[in-house]
């Protein structure tokens, strides 16, 4: 049975990742509410291959 709501899945990918030529991806999966977030989710998020906090922003 599907979910009901406002709330879906959305997926995080840092910004700052591609830039370095650093192979790999930082990824992160959360859920936002979509009626009061219509805009795309942007956070500050760990990155482990960087091993610093970056901004990752939503993707899908």
């Amino acid at each position: 049975m599907a979910k009901k709501g406002n709330r879906v899945q959305v997926i995080l990918e840092c910004t700052e990742h591609k830039k370095s030529g650093v192979p790999g991806t930082s990824r992160y999966i959360t859920t936002k509410n979509r009626k009061n977030t219509t805009e795309r989710l942007q956070l500050k998020k760990y990155n482990p291959i960087l091993k610093k906090y970056t901004v990752h922003k939503e993707i899908k």
